[in-house]
């Protein structure tokens, strides 16, 4: 398993849809540049700021050989 979650073919018509689209390409783009300017500092002072959002679930996983 590679970790990634399995689109549906809806969200895959979606996703086409958006790529054909010049202003989502521009709008992606545009988060994207916006995204890769920020410092580590920057990332770390969002997670900081939204750690009251998420809700924590703990869960027990046994590993063997060191693997997570």
């Amino acid at each position: 398993m590679s970790g990634f979650a399995v689109l549906s073919e809806e969200e895959k018509r979606e996703m086409i849809q958006d790529a054909k689209d010049p202003e989502r390409r521009k709008a992606f783009l545009a988060a994207r540049m916006n995204s890769q300017e920020g410092s580590i500092d920057d990332y770390i002072e969002f997670l900081s700021q939204n750690m009251g959002f998420v809700e924590l679930v703990c869960s027990k996983r046994v590993t063997k050989g060191f693997k997570l």
